[in-house]
């Protein structure tokens, strides 16, 4: 799959952008498990423009991260091109516009998936930011506003026609937001329309590599994004490369190598952020890493409100310890939750 002359290879296995989850102590894990290519969280264009810090901040991307894309969103025509601009000095491989966000204060100011209620301002801002860039431009969106307004299948042409390199089709609604089934049969009428002919990356619902074998070979999309399912489960990237290779299902991470797995992680927030931040931002992904475990409710209150690095090792050290040695709980099938937002 090639979005412009950037070779992710076949079958890539994409990190979705997703706020609050994505930043880079979490693309880091990601992408030592094996993403093909990540994207950022999204970043509002109002804050770019505006020199807010926490908008600026998200800009920060390595090397050691490519291919990488900055997703910007926005409601407003000039602010986007002018977002799209301050992203581009950043030096990412792609710029994504987001327009599949369905949270409400997102959405109800006419940004995200709002844009689809207005789906020839969503083409022309498209059009304009592709003209202000050098970079290859994508764009993440979902099948339309709701059951009454599925236009992705004509959109996708109209998003290809003004230059798009590739598209990322959520398969639900906004007005669905993440409930229900993601509906892939649109994915796949896009991908299988004859005028189509840049990449179409299929996203929502994955959450395990026979699943996103199935999308593979069912829809036969380019690429594959996956949101809420890397949650506390980096390793999930690993697991659907492997399967894809081989038809083989991994093991999943013992008790103890999850811990490992959440120590790294967490040394990487607090390398990058500093102890405060690195802290504060990691504790969000504390409570998925060990999802399951009995009787962990005390121990998880105490992971995410201890502030000092020391005694949150040292907490870890004693889930590996407490945990580590249930036989059951090593071999059991970790799921991810399904909640939240991609």
């Amino acid at each position: 799959m090639k979005i412009d002359s950037l070779d992710l290879g076949e079958r890539p296995v994409i990190l979705a952008p997703m706020e609050d989850v994505t930043d880079p102590s979490f693309r880091y894990m990601c992408k030592r498990f094996g993403a093909d290519m990540m994207f950022t969280e999204f970043i509002s264009s109002d804050g770019l423009i505006r020199d807010a810090k926490k908008s600026l901040d998200k800009l920060n991307i390595s090397d050691a991260e490519r291919p990488i894309g900055i997703q910007i969103y926005g409601h407003l025509i000039d602010a986007m091109v002018e977002a799209a601009r301050m992203a581009e000095e950043a030096n990412p491989n792609v710029i994504d516009i987001n327009f599949g966000c369905p949270v409400r204060k997102v959405a109800a100011r006419g940004a995200g998936s709002g844009m689809m209620r207005e789906p020839d301002k969503l083409v022309e801002m498209t059009r304009q930011i592709v003209n202000a860039v050098k970079l290859p431009v994508t764009v993440k969106t979902r099948l339309g506003y709701d059951d009454e307004s599925r236009i992705i299948v004509e959109l996708a042409e109209r998003l290809q026609d003004v230059g798009v390199k590739a598209l990322t089709i959520h398969g639900r609604t906004r007005a669905q937001m993440y409930k229900g089934e993601a509906d892939w049969s649109l994915i796949g009428q896009v991908k299988n329309n004859q005028r189509m002919h840049i990449p179409i990356i299929g996203n929502g619902d994955i959450d395990g590599p026979v699943k996103a074998k199935e999308m593979f070979d069912r829809y036969g999309v380019d690429g594959i994004m996956i949101g809420r399912a890397t949650y506390g489960r980096p390793w999930i990237f690993k697991e659907v490369k492997h399967y894809l290779a081989s038809g083989e299902v991994l093991e999943q991470p013992s008790v103890i190598e999850r811990v490992d797995i959440a120590k790294e992680h967490f040394r990487k927030s607090i390398e990058i952020k500093g102890d405060r931040v690195g802290v504060f931002e990691i504790r969000r992904h504390f409570s998925s890493y060990f999802k399951g475990l009995p009787d962990f409710k005390e121990t998880r209150f105490k992971l995410v409100t201890a502030n000092d690095p020391i005694e949150i090792f040292q907490l870890l050290d004693f889930v590996a310890e407490r945990w580590g040695n249930f036989e059951e709980i090593k071999s059991m099938i970790y799921r991810s939750p399904l909640s939240g937002k991609e």
